[in-house]
């Protein structure tokens, strides 16, 4: 099974900044999930933040997603986890195998009597193919469903409630950081600040920056073993070869794992080296061959020496895909999306069905598409930019395993070799308006979109996977209902409140028809609004390269902006230089070195062009002595 895209703790904190600013409550979780909001070298800032369910504003957005198999997970900026699909093995999490048609809250505390306590806040969810992780926002982590392989790290027992990972508290940190830094903690227990799952494997990173695994997962079980084997562990399993270095990311396959890991022990932004390891009889692992590897090995591609630096990982059931940017800043904003591995079905994205061992980009993706997401299904990827767009491709017209599935034009059958542009249908341009995430699961795909007010979801609907209510497919992607408690609540009174208006039910049609076209204006206005919003955004984007030489990060804001409410370019400046390293500094001095020699050269010829319209004015006037 594939591994899904998640990193919901540094997305809380996106929204936490974005909608309360300085009043956010922070607390610090580690390294590893800091990659993705530092996506551009930045330095490290890593805090998770979490409402409280009186943050009505927050409480209704989705700030994850993840996807299993046939079943999808929601993490709200409340600290909630929702589920709805399938399931089997009790891998929503509901008590139940039955399924789920729209979301439901899985609930992590006893009911005792008629009281309940409340549930913990969480800041992460991962989904294998037929199991769930949750990270508390305390570090610990909660899993529930399929374990024949051990993969909820606790007993050999399937669970369809949650349950947390009991044997995390009993552990330390690996000896493989720093000894000053181990020593300060050997009495505290190890605090996870990131999850990962695929497969019928679970990963964590702890707040050290080390990887662990648990379920069927590639480990090497002595320090000469160099045979790939496979091993079954409930117990959390450190991997031993990643020491002395910072994992920040990591993503799994049915079989192989591929972490971007800190060139050295401390991750400085723009650093990562990608290893990988497990099976690679299609490639998936990116070294060149099929042979596959028991122990972590660095993908040349991805070097230290490489322009590109990694930002986002991505596994699909035998391929790989990864996000890059280019480490030296010039004008134009480029970011990459690598694929490798099998590619039978269209899933790398390069116009043929050939599987490859080296990473090769994926041309026909635009290259000013400043790219934010990614995820990979069994047999299909999906990819979304800043702008709202939306691409996929692999099985099925990258609908992943939808042998059913019919498009309207009679174009039937077959799989996209090339990435396909998807439209929401809702705007001028069919963007689909402030993507957040994209989540693939085996034959769906779900986005949550509008700055997590709307989830989006396409492919097959069985079991309800879609979580639209129902088990229609939709091959196109559809709008999913998103009502949390009190939604419907808020509805029921506003039409109440028209109804007193109007006069009731019986006040008349033209009301009614009167309602409906300011609507219909109302929703216009709001496509326009976006579509508006869309071209400042890249604009702001394109500006702030300009000035700071890095692109801009909607997730780290200015500070200034939640200060003062104005943008303090001086102060703002005065911190990116602060932060920065030597390598950082000497390419904005030759930025700005050139810029400045631009500057005068243009004043130079600007002044030598008024001096020949002078002269050539007195010439024709006689005033020019000759």
């Amino acid at each position: 099974m594939t591994s899904f895209h998640i990193d919901s703790t540094m997305t809380c904190l996106f929204f936490m900044i974005r909608l309360r600013g300085a009043q956010a409550a922070q607390r610090k979780v580690g390294l590893p999930d800091c990659a993705h909001i530092l996506v551009f070298r930045d330095k490290i800032a890593a805090f998770s933040t979490i409402g409280t369910p009186g943050n009505c504003i927050m409480s209704k957005k989705v700030v994850g997603i993840a996807a299993g198999e046939a079943h999808t997970l929601a993490l709200t900026g409340d600290g909630s986890v929702f589920s709805w699909g399938r399931g089997t093995f009790g891998r929503l999490g509901t008590g139940k195998d039955a399924d789920e048609l729209s979301p439901v809250r899985v609930s992590f505390t006893p009911e005792i009597g008629a009281t309940k306590a409340p549930d913990p806040k969480f800041v992460g969810i991962a989904a294998g193919a037929y199991h769930s992780l949750a990270l508390q926002d305390d570090g610990s982590v909660w899993s529930w469903g399929y374990n024949i392989y051990g993969q909820l790290g606790h007993g050999e027992e399937n669970s369809s409630v949650p349950r947390v990972i009991e044997q995390f508290k009993d552990l330390g940190a690996p000896n493989s950081l720093s000894r000053d830094r181990n020593a300060n903690r050997q009495t505290n227990a190890l605090k996870v600040s990131s999850i990962k799952a695929g497969g019928m494997m679970s990963l964590a990173i702890d707040d050290l920056g080390a990887l662990w695994m648990w379920g069927n997962c590639p480990h090497s079980t002595n320090a000469d073993e160099e045979e790939f084997s496979l091993v079954s562990s409930p117990s959390p399993l450190p991997v031993w070869d990643l020491h002395g270095h910072t994992v920040v990311k990591v993503a799994c396959g049915n079989e192989h794992v591929v972490a971007a890991v800190s060139a050295e022990e401390t991750f400085r932004g723009a650093d990562l080296v990608c290893y990988a390891w497990g099976n690679n009889n299609h490639g998936q692992l990116g070294l060149g061959n099929r042979e596959s590897r028991a122990r972590p090995q660095a993908i040349a591609t991805f070097g230290e020496d490489s322009p590109w630096a990694i930002y986002e990982i991505a596994c699909g059931a035998y391929h790989t895909a990864i996000l890059t940017q280019k480490k030296s800043y010039e004008q134009e904003i480029e970011s990459r999306c690598w694929t490798f591995g099998l590619g039978e079905n269209g899933q790398l994205g390069h116009g043929t069905t050939v599987s490859k061992s080296l990473p090769e980009p994926v041309h026909d993706l635009p290259e000013n598409a400043l790219l934010i997401s990614l995820d990979c299904g069994l047999f299909h990827t999906s990819v979304v930019s800043a702008g709202g767009e939306v691409w996929s491709w692999g099985m099925e017209k990258g609908l992943g395993l939808c042998p059913d599935a019919s498009f309207a034009g009679g174009n039937d059958a077959g799989d996209a070799l090339l990435p396909r542009l998807l439209s929401c249908g809702e705007t001028p341009r069919g963007l689909f308006p402030v993507p957040v995430q994209v989540a693939c699961g085996a034959a769906h795909t779900v986005l949550v979109a509008a700055d997590g007010d709307e989830l989006w979801a396409w492919g097959r609907g069985r079991s309800g996977v879609l979580g639209r209510g129902n088990t229609a497919d939709s091959f196109t992607p559809a709008s999913l209902v998103w009502q949390l408690p009190g939604a419907s609540l808020k509805k029921k009174h506003v039409q109440v409140n028209y109804e007193a208006k109007t006069g009731g039910h019986g006040s008349g049609r033209n009301a009614a028809t009167s309602a409906d076209h300011k609507s219909s204006e109302a929703m216009e206005e709001l496509s326009v609004l976006r579509e508006k919003l869309t071209i400042v955004e890249r604009y702001a984007t394109v500006l702030h390269v300009s000035i700071f030489r890095k692109p801009l990060d909607q997730r780290n804001l200015p500070r200034s902006l939640y200060d003062s409410g104005v943008f303090d370019i001086k102060r703002e400046m005065q911190n990116v230089l602060e932060s920065a390293d030597t390598e950082d500094l000497v390419q904005l001095a030759m930025f700005y070195k050139g810029m400045l020699s631009g500057v005068k050269d243009k004043l130079l010829k600007r002044r030598i062009k008024e001096e020949v319209q002078e002269y050539i004015r007195s010439l024709s006037s006689g005033k020019h002595p000759g």
